[in-house]
């Protein structure tokens, strides 16, 4: 008989650099990369960390991305009430998948996306207008990453930006891993209340953003309620300014850290510009707690025989370690063909918005390092508080000056 392999903990303690895999990850990468692991409830979803297996699992049609399916492994109590009482696109399987992201696929489409680059170059502009006109030193977080993405979701959806207190709130609620299933669902509720009330204003007083498209097409045709409409508007306001401000913020952090590859960013051309973004989103990959899914019937992934009912997690940050497809993974470097990384996710469910992230990263990056050359932290990065708490990694706070 074999012998037991031991369960860990998942999701696990990071190491010293805060850019890096928890060792334990790496080690599994290495040594044991279809392992069983324990997460909050006490259930043993399957761990899938090498490159391969991780984009099989999230392509096999005998996997499921259904929450409400026993045997799906959720992130956190909060996220499994959230997605328990409303659902979106990101938690149903095709052919009702499609039909719901058929319905957004022309907003984020990537011709769409660059006619909106003057307009995400202007508002980068501004905001750093504003910082550098303000005191130093200055919280690059709340000066700027934040707002970049949260003014861009906010006029594609047809969001008040003055709204962006309550919105910002409530997102932090929900993207937390140490909301309780009570916070998140009350935070949801809430937000999703809100965007109700957006939705069947847009009906009568239409204008063009994807909320009032919804509105016009969908709900007043009756094929898509007032709280579906608003489920999707949910979904698209918090992943579309968490995901990217958070990346925008570690990213310079990690160029920083990296001045090197830092200049490499400024100075180079713009195809050298779009791969460092694919390289960053490769090398800090923010979802750290996996994609989830459930087995629908009996499989074999990785060697492993995984029975129905079975949860699976796809570890898509280690799997950009993987030094199969990425030699030297470890290493930060710009140059790096890195485009094939797996950090939107792959299959039919990776991120709708992905060109839209592309684009906000390309011209904050560019922008950012040529506006303001003698950037740099102005607290030592040992002691910035990372998002370690939270569903999406980043930091908190990123004092800079110049």
């Amino acid at each position: 008989m074999a012998e037991a392999r031991p369960v860990e903990q998942f999701p696990m303690s990071r190491g010293r650099c805060p850019f890096d895999p928890p060792p334990a990850l790496d080690r599994k990468l290495r040594d044991d990369p279809v392992s069983r692991v324990r997460i909050w409830d006490g259930s043993e979803p399957w761990l899938f960390t090498r490159y391969e297996d991780v984009r099989t699992v999230l392509t096999d049609p005998r996997v499921s991305a259904d929450p409400s399916r026993a045997g799906y492994p959720a992130q956190t109590p909060g996220i499994k009430a959230q997605r328990s009482r409303f659902k979106a696109f990101i938690g149903m399987d095709d052919p009702e998948h499609a039909a719901q992201r058929r319905l957004l696929t022309g907003d984020f489409m990537v011709k769409k996306v660059e006619r909106m680059r003057p307009r995400i170059q202007q508002i980068v502009d501004e905001l750093l207008d504003e910082m550098l006109a303000g005191p130093k030193p200055a919280d690059l977080v709340q000066a700027f990453a934040l707002p970049v993405p949260s003014l861009v979701i906010c006029e594609l959806l047809g969001v008040p930006y003055d709204d962006r207190d309550f919105f910002h709130r409530c997102s932090k609620i929900l993207v937390s891993r140490e909301s309780t299933a009570e916070q998140a669902l009350a935070a949801a509720e809430e937000l999703c209340g809100y965007l109700g009330r957006l939705v069947e204003k847009k009906i009568h007083d239409p204008a063009d953003d994807v909320l009032s498209r919804l509105a016009t097409g969908q709900v007043a045709t009756g094929a898509m309620t007032v709280e579906e409409a608003a489920s999707m508007g949910r979904l698209l306001l918090v992943a579309g300014h968490e995901t990217t401000a958070n990346m925008i913020a570690l990213g310079t952090v990690a160029l920083l850290e990296h001045p090197d590859q830092l200049a490499a960013v400024r100075d180079g051309d713009d195809a050298l510009l779009a791969n460092a973004v694919e390289e960053l989103l490769r090398y800090l990959t923010i979802v750290h707690s996996g994609r989830r899914r459930v087995a629908l019937e009996d499989l074999e992934i990785g060697g492993q025989t995984v029975r129905a009912g079975e949860g699976l997690i796809a570890a898509t940050d280690i799997a950009n370690r993987d030094e199969t497809q990425f030699p030297e993974p470890d290493e930060l470097d710009v140059t790096r063909k890195a485009r094939h990384h797996v950090a939107f996710g792959y299959g039919v469910h990776q991120c709708l918005g992905q060109p839209l992230a592309r684009v906000e990263l390309q011209v904050v990056y560019r922008t950012l390092y040529r506006r303001i050359p003698t950037l740099r932290l102005a607290t030592p990065m040992e002691e910035l508080k990372f998002k370690h708490d939270m569903a999406v990694y980043g930091v908190h706070e990123l004092p800079v000056t110049w």
